[in-house]
């Protein structure tokens, strides 16, 4: 679809997640190897992870509603909703697990 935002054209990649493409491709490679994109049963995506990651990034970052933030990446605001749920928790910082002894 002509007139969307993608990942592919790194122009994009900086005003909506403030990284420079190289750094953007960090998450994206650290979530393939999580096997964060496997293929499964059912209806594929319609959009390729680098794409989701830039989706999510854009909503966290802009303070654009799923109406608002959808049709720049030519989904439905449903799919842009489920791109989210499911990339979300992924991307999110994770809680330590150790931490270092108090001194006494």
């Amino acid at each position: 679809m002509a007139g969307v935002i993608t990942a592919s054209e790194p122009s994009w990649v900086a005003p909506f997640t403030g990284l420079i493409p190289r750094q953007f491709g960090k998450p994206v490679a650290a979530l393939c190897r999580e096997g964060a994109d496997p293929v499964r049963k059912g209806r594929p995506w319609s959009l390729p992870l680098e794409d989701r990651v830039l989706h999510v990034a854009a909503y966290w970052r802009t303070n654009l509603t799923l109406r608002q933030l959808a049709p720049l990446f030519g989904v439905s605001k449903s799919a842009a909703d489920r791109i989210i749920g499911h990339l979300g928790p992924s991307l999110a910082l994770q809680q330590r697990k150790r931490f270092r002894k108090a001194p006494c």
